[in-house]
């Protein structure tokens, strides 16, 4: 009996574990999402679909319900502003693009991100790849 009850609590730790670390993970990824959709408007404006389409290339788990308050909440910030456009292939396209305030905002991001992964590669002892 003292052996069940070992064996469920280890188990029940292990899932504990296991929902941690899913949590923290998820947690690390919100954490860099803002970054990442300025980093991708960097170059050229993109719809939303578009954008989703490149983080989940990069291996950045998202979700449109995710997506969408995100690049309100940047536009209501300032960084992006949007622009609708037609499309030959369906209903019109709400383009964003980085404003002035937002290309600046990203170029402090881009120098806090080399900071920071620079300071966590010396925490953990890990190199840049």
């Amino acid at each position: 009996m003292l052996n069940q009850n070992r064996s469920k609590r280890s188990s029940t730790k292990q899932n504990y574990d296991i929902m941690n670390i899913e949590n923290t993970k998820a947690q690390m990824r919100k954490g860099v999402l803002e970054y990442c959709i300025l980093s991708i408007l960097r170059g050229e404006d993109k719809y939303a679909s578009e954008i989703l389409s490149t983080l989940k290339d990069a291996k950045m788990l998202v979700v449109e319900g995710t997506i969408y308050p995100l690049l309100t909440r940047l536009k209501n910030a300032g960084l992006l502003n949007y622009r609708w456009e037609e499309s030959t292939s369906g209903p019109p396209r709400k383009y964003y693009a980085l404003t002035e305030t937002g290309k600046v905002f990203l170029k402090e991001l881009n120098i806090t991100w080399d900071e920071l992964r620079g300071a966590v590669n010396l925490v953990t002892n890990t190199k840049n790849n």
